[in-house]
């Protein structure tokens, strides 16, 4: 068994919920296997919500900042997780061998509503990457 840590990459468009909650939830729950970081086509902020949804669970992300992908140019990662369909449309080349894998997300930044439908969504998107994120740390070495 290798105890070097794979390195991830989680994008998504704005890098706002669906990727720093991926973030934090890997990081959180890969048992420090991985070095995860996350970034946006399109970076913006992180959302209040994924905060609280996150804070819920465990898990602290309020540190987390918003960045974009290009700060990551040049770098190698072993997987690149697009975890909306914009990214993975727009993710630029990662050579070296690094693995991509898609997976397509609701966005829960875009939906209207008070605080509590929000967050309801926030907290069903949250729970969909964790089921998602366990299946992929239980197939990684």
């Amino acid at each position: 068994m290798t105890t070097e840590k794979k390195r991830v990459l989680i994008l998504c468009t704005g890098n706002s919920a669906r990727s720093q909650m991926a973030e934090g939830l890997l990081r959180h729950d890969g048992g420090g296997r991985f070095e995860v970081f996350s970034a946006g086509v399109s970076p913006s902020r992180v959302r209040p919500e994924a905060i609280e949804a996150m804070r819920e669970v465990g898990v602290d992300i309020s540190v987390q900042r918003s960045k974009s992908v290009e700060e990551f140019a040049g770098q190698a990662f072993d997987y690149v997780i697009t975890v909306c369909d914009n990214a993975r449309e727009q993710c630029p080349f990662f050579p070296d061998g690094t693995q991509r894998v898609h997976w397509s997300f609701d966005d829960p930044a875009a939906v209207e509503g008070d605080a509590a439908t929000r967050l309801a969504v926030f907290r069903r998107v949250r729970d969909e990457i964790r089921a998602r994120l366990g299946e992929f740390a239980l197939t990684r070495d």
